[in-house]
C-alpha cells in the first residue's frame, strides 16, 4: 500500500508534528504515533490515503472531522485538531489530529486470548455509555470492529474501552441511497447492512454484539470470505458457547437479534452490563468514569481560575463585539459551582454563581448554541430567568479540550438577533483562537515548570 506521507519516521508535519511510526491502518486512512512540538504532548494523527483532486473529495473527509468535533465523551477518542496538507497544491490532504491512547486495539488484544467475563463486562458498559451517547446525537457509527476499539489503561479495574474511527458513520435519520454501496467489515455488519435496508441505532447494537462476543470467546463469529460471512447471519444468529453465564448469554442473544426491533438500546445494554459488573464484583458498585470530575481537573490543569484578564483574550472578546455588534462578549470557563469570565467585554462581574442563566455566562453546552431571542426561544422561553436577564441574545461556543468541556466563547445582547451560517463559523473560529490562547498559556507554564525542576541524579 503507498504510505500517505513518504517521509522518514523523524520527518515533521507542517514544522509541528513530528511523525512517529504507524499504529494503525485501514482502507482509506493511516494513523501515526506523533509529537506535537509545540504543546509537547504525543498525539494519533489519521492521515486519509487518497488525496482530495476534487472539490467533493474533501468534503467527504471533512465529514469526520465534523461528526468529531460535535462529540465529546470519556469512551470516545478525543479530536484535537484537523488541518489539510498543502503541500501538493493540486491534491490537498486532510488529517485529523486526535488524541493518543497508550494502549492496543482490541484485534491485537485478542491476538494474545479471549477476555474473561469481567473484562467484557466493562467494555460492554464502557462502549455502550459512548453508543448511547452517540445515538443521542442520531449519530450510526456503522464500522464497529475489534480495530475500532481501543483500550486504554484504568486503575482499579479492567482496561476501558474507547471507541474510535466514525469514517463512515451517518445520521440516523440519514434516508438511504437506493444505489448506496453497503460499507463497513464484513465480519462485523448487521443483518440490515448486508440487505441494503434503511438503518438505525439498533445496528450498531448488532455489530458490538458480535464484538463482545469475539472478545469472550477469541473466535469470529462470521468468517470466510466477505460475501460468506456477510449473508450467513441471514441464514442463522450467532454460536453461543453452552458455558456462558445465563445473563451474558441472553444479553448478547438479544443484541444480536436478526429483527432490529428486537434488540435493546444502547442505554439498556449498557445498565445490563452493570448488572453482570455488580454480580461479578459481588454487589459492590464498579469504578466508573466520573466526567464531571475529570473535566474540573482538566480546567484546572490550565491554571486559569481566578486570575486576572488577559490582554490577548480581550482582543478576541472585543473583535467580537464589534464584528456582531454586540455589547457583550465573554470567553467563560465554568468551575465548580461559580463561573470565572477570563475575558468579559461590557460585563463587570469577573465571577458569578454557576447557575445563572445562559444570557449571562454561557454555562456549559456541548454544541454550539444560538438563541436568537430568549422570550420566544422554546428552549428558554419557559425559564424564569429569560424574563429576569437583561438579555434577549445569546451565542455560545464551547471550549472543548481534550475531550472536556471548560466553558463557551460567547456574545450576547438585549436585543434579538439573527445569525448567518458564516457568522456562526466566525463566531466558531474566534472560539479556536482563544482555545488554541489557552493550549498555549499551558504549555508555556508546563515548559517553564520543568526547567525550575532539579535535575535527578543519575
Amino acid at each position: 500500500m503507498t504510505e500517505p506521507y513518504p517521509i522518514a519516521s523523524e520527518s515533521d508535519l507542517q514544522g509541528r508534528y513530528r511523525i512517529g511510526p504507524v499504529i494503525g491502518r485501514g482502507g482509506a486512512s493511516t494513523v501515526y504515533r506523533a509529537h506535537d512540538l509545540l504543546l509537547g504532548r504525543d498525539v494519533a494523527i489519521k492521515v486519509f490515503t487518497t488525496r482530495a483532486t476534487r472539490p467533493d473529495d474533501l468534503r467527504v473527509q471533512e465529514g469526520e472531522a465534523r461528526t468529531l468535533a460535535g462529540l465529546s465523551h470519556p469512551g470516545l477518542v478525543a479530536l484535537l485538531d484537523a488541518d489539510v496538507d498543502l503541500s501538493v497544491g493540486t491534491a490537498p490532504q486532510m488529517f485529523l489530529v486526535m488524541e493518543f491512547v497508550d494502549g492496543p486495539d482490541l484485534r491485537s488484544r485478542l491476538r494474545q486470548g479471549a477476555l474473561d467475563e469481567l473484562e467484557v463486562a466493562y467494555l460492554g458498559w464502557d462502549l455502550l455509555s459512548a453508543l448511547d451517547y452517540v445515538h443521542e446525537h442520531r449519530i450510526i457509527h456503522r464500522d464497529l470492529k475489534p480495530a475500532n476499539v481501543l483500550l486504554a489503561p484504568a486503575r482499579g479495574r479492567p482496561s476501558r474501552g474507547r471507541l474510535t474511527d466514525f469514517g463512515i458513520a451517518v445520521l440516523s435519520e440519514q434516508p438511504a441511497e437506493p444505489d448506496a454501496e453497503t460499507t463497513g467489515t464484513a465480519a462485523y455488519l448487521s443483518p440490515e447492512q448486508v440487505e441494503g435496508q434503511q438503518l438505525t441505532c439498533a445496528t450498531d447494537i448488532y455489530s458490538l454484539g458480535l464484538v463482545l462476543l469475539e472478545a469472550i470467546t477469541g473466535r469470529i463469529s462470521f468468517s470466510g470470505g466477505v460475501v460468506e460471512s456477510a449473508l450467513a447471519r441471514l441464514d442463522r444468529d450467532p454460536a453461543m458457547p453452552a458455558d456462558l453465564p445465563t445473563d451474558l448469554q441472553a444479553l448478547l442473544r438479544r443484541m444480536t437479534a436478526r429483527v432490529p426491533g428486537d434488540r435493546p438500546s444502547a442505554e439498556t445494554a449498557a445498565a445490563a452490563f452493570l448488572e453482570i459488573i455488580l454480580r461479578q464484583l459481588g454487589g459492590q458498585r464498579p469504578v466508573a468514569p466520573d466526567p464531571e470530575a475529570e473535566r474540573l481537573a482538566a480546567l484546572r490543569d490550565y491554571n486559569l481560575l481566578g486570575t486576572p484578564p488577559d490582554t490577548e483574550f480581550d482582543r478576541m472578546t472585543a473583535l467580537a463585539a464589534r464584528i456582531f455588534d454586540v455589547p457583550v462578549a465573554v470567553i467563560s470557563l465554568v468551575g465548580e459551582d461559580r463561573v470565572w469570565l477570563k475575558s468579559r467585554h461590557g460585563f463587570d462581574a469577573a465571577e458569578i454563581d454557576r447557575t445563572r442563566g445562559l444570557g449571562s455566562t454561557g454555562s456549559l453546552h456541548e454544541e454550539t448554541l444560538i438563541i436568537e431571542d430568549v422570550t420566544t426561544d422554546p428552549r428558554t422561553a419557559q425559564l424564569p430567568s429569560a424574563s429576569d436577564s437583561p438579555y434577549r441574545f445569546y451565542a455560545g461556543v464551547p471550549l472543548i479540550a481534550g475531550g472536556h468541556n471548560l466553558g463557551s466563547f460567547a456574545i450576547a445582547d438585549t436585543r434579538a438577533h439573527r445569525l448567518t451560517p458564516t457568522d456562526v463559523t466566525t463566531l466558531e473560529d474566534l472560539a479556536a483562537m482563544a482555545l488554541h490562547e489557552m493550549e498555549l498559556r499551558r504549555a508555556a507554564r508546563n515548559i517553564a515548570l520543568t526547567a525550575l525542576m532539579p535535575e535527578r541524579s543519575p
